[in-house]
């Protein structure tokens, strides 16, 4: 049984298209197609009044590659580039900031997100929020003052320290597209076996109804592990997913 199920594959390679190449097309489409990360992201930066304060402060948001800093004269010019959709957020210093900063008073930032794009808006919201601390933590030591903050709150994350989104849903996207070919090899199967009749014809036969099964099962089992031995190796170096752990373990949890 098994062998004459193979040689209907070699005959009808449509399984084996299912098996390995549909696979690569899904993991292609959503792999580079679907990402949550936010990098070289516009933001406009309002300064209505320049100094060396608010220069060491632009400066931060010029060396990462979060944001793509543009500097704008005034907040009417900003607001009006947000609606145009030309800048994502505005970060406005006022005209009192330095002086409020040497008195040691509140030198609140005014931040403004578009929050059409919900996730965007999330993301560069907190990319501000560490940008003003780290900077808030440089100026209290430069001027030999402790940034004292009563409760700290440190979130560490184990296998994904650069919360990249692409580590996260390549593994689950294997996950349902396994699934998914799982459930597409079987229903052709079946429906290729009762359109040619050959089921009746089996069933007739003195071959036992386990036989049959495993018949059927095996070489689609042994297809179906080969597309995810070809998901693993191209989220590995394609997609440059790092994969920790019992390779053995994610065998047995694919054979499943």
């Amino acid at each position: 049984m098994i062998r004459k199920e193979f040689l209907q594959i070699r005959r009808d390679p449509s399984s084996i298209a299912i098996a390995f190449l549909l696979p690569v097309v899904l993991l292609l489409l959503f792999g580079y197609g679907v990402s949550l990360d936010a990098k070289h992201v516009p933001i406009a930066l309002v300064v209505e009044q320049p100094g060396a304060e608010t220069a060491s402060f632009i400066d931060k948001f010029q060396h990462t590659e979060y944001f793509q800093p543009v500097l704008l004269r005034s907040m009417a010019v900003a607001e009006q580039a947000l609606r145009a959709r030309q800048v994502n957020g505005i970060v406005r210093l006022r005209a009192d900031f330095a002086k409020a900063l040497k008195n040691a008073d509140d030198a609140p930032i005014q931040v403004i997100v578009n929050g059409v794009d919900a996730n965007t808006a999330r993301l560069v919201q907190g990319y501000v929020q560490g940008v003003w601390a780290l900077w808030l933590t440089q100026q209290a030591a430069a001027r030999g003052m402790a940034l004292t903050i009563p409760v700290t709150l440190e979130q560490r994350v184990w296998f994904n320290a650069e919360l990249r989104s692409r580590d996260f849903l390549v593994p689950g996207l294997i996950a349902v597209i396994m699934t998914l070919i799982g459930a597409l090899l079987t229903a052709m199967i079946m429906a290729r076996e009762w359109e040619r009749g050959t089921m009746e014809a089996l069933l007739v036969t003195p071959v036992a109804m386990r036989e049959i099964l495993l018949g059927k099962l095996i070489p689609y089992f042994i297809l179906g592990m080969g597309g995810m031995a070809l998901s693993v190796v191209m989220a590995r170096w394609l997609f440059d997913v790092p994969l920790r752990g019992s390779w053995w373990l994610l065998v047995i949890a694919a054979a499943l």
